[in-house]
């Protein structure tokens, strides 16, 4: 049996890679739509060998749609999200906007496909930040190894988390340094190209930004409301896939021998040792793949029960458009649709 499908935003990074490993992974697909905004119609976005012609979102419509896709920005899928919904189709949101909403679920399916079974409150599932998934999948075997307490994490973001614009924006300026002439910044508060910049998102009352309150109160969400999190991040100079350094204090003892056994037996996750000819993986290594990749681990002796480790994983992918066509396959498997 196939199904309907409609990708919303099928313009964006995510859209297109939505298209894309929807096809790669032989998604039953008997009918599939691209959507995007009025000034995006009758432009092209390739599905597999097939072209699809962009239609427009606000005349769509959505009845007999199985699954929608979407990944337009939050306003927009504020405003269009519970209209597919209410038509009857899954809605498997990549934006922030639902995430927090008590009655929509937030799913890596490595982690919380539980969670899958409360859908039907507003048909619609939220895909979790994309720092917050590979951290999650990472942590999902530890925590019920030892029981987490506490999390410290820093991310190293790629600059496609924030769309081809500031793809744009890196090569741009990168290209400019060569010629002395860096232009000035327009998606990022300051030079991106080789610099680091600690902001992603706003800065909120606290000083927190909110791409950090996200992976504080998602991680709380999918895996435990009581684990404590903190969380600094950061934009760098890279065009695809993002990095972490994760600090995880226990509440029961555990080495990193308990560790790696246990990430050797878990879904979703490639375990790379340092003794291994690559060592530890970076973010250029790891684009195009599904997995979240660890390296680097190692025993912190200044708390009682305490890891370091690194992950890497490719944003657009596993981050963005593969967990929410696995939350799909997922909820077939689980005969929800």
């Amino acid at each position: 049996m196939g199904y309907k499908v409609a990708v919303v935003g099928a313009t964006g990074n995510v859209g297109r890679e939505i298209l894309n490993t929807l096809h790669e992974r032989g998604f039953p697909i008997d009918e599939i739509h691209a959507l995007a905004s009025a000034r995006s119609v009758g432009r092209e976005v390739s599905f597999g060998e097939k072209d699809l012609k962009v239609k427009n979102l606000e005349h769509f419509d959505f009845a007999g749609i199985d699954f929608v896709f979407s990944s337009p920005g939050a306003k927009v899928s504020a405003q269009f999200a519970p209209k597919a919904a209410a038509a009857g189709a899954v809605v498997i949101d990549n934006t922030s906007h639902f995430r927090m909403d008590p009655d929509v679920p937030l799913v890596v399916p490595e982690v919380n496909p539980e969670a899958l079974n409360d859908y039907k409150k507003k048909n619609i599932i939220a895909n979790p930040n994309c720092s917050t998934i590979q951290m999650v999948v990472a942590l999902k075997p530890l925590h019920e190894l030892a029981k987490i307490k506490r999390v410290v994490v820093s991310t190293y973001q790629s600059v496609s988390g924030s769309g081809k614009e500031a793809m744009d924006e890196l090569f741009a300026q990168t290209r400019g340094v060569y010629v002395n002439e860096i232009p000035a910044p327009e998606v990022y508060p300051k030079q991106i190209a080789f610099n680091v910049i600690p902001q992603i998102d706003v800065f909120m009352d606290d000083n927190m930004t909110k791409e950090e309150w996200k992976i504080v109160v998602e991680t709380k969400k999918i895996l435990d409301p009581k684990i404590k999190v903190c969380a600094s991040c950061v934009r760098v100079p890279v065009f695809v896939g993002h990095a972490e350094m994760v600090n995880v204090e226990f509440e029961d003892e555990i080495t990193a021998k308990d560790a790696k056994k246990a990430w050797k037996s878990a879904e979703g996750i490639t375990l790379i040792d340092l003794e291994s000819e690559m060592e530890y993986v970076t973010p250029a290594e790891i684009a195009g793949e599904d997995n979240v990749f660890i390296s680097r681990v190692r025993e912190d002796i200044t708390v009682e029960n305490g890891l370091n480790f690194w992950c890497a994983a490719d944003n657009l992918r596993k981050g963005a458009a593969l967990n929410a066509i696995q939350i799909a396959e997922k909820m077939i498997e689980m005969k929800l649709k």
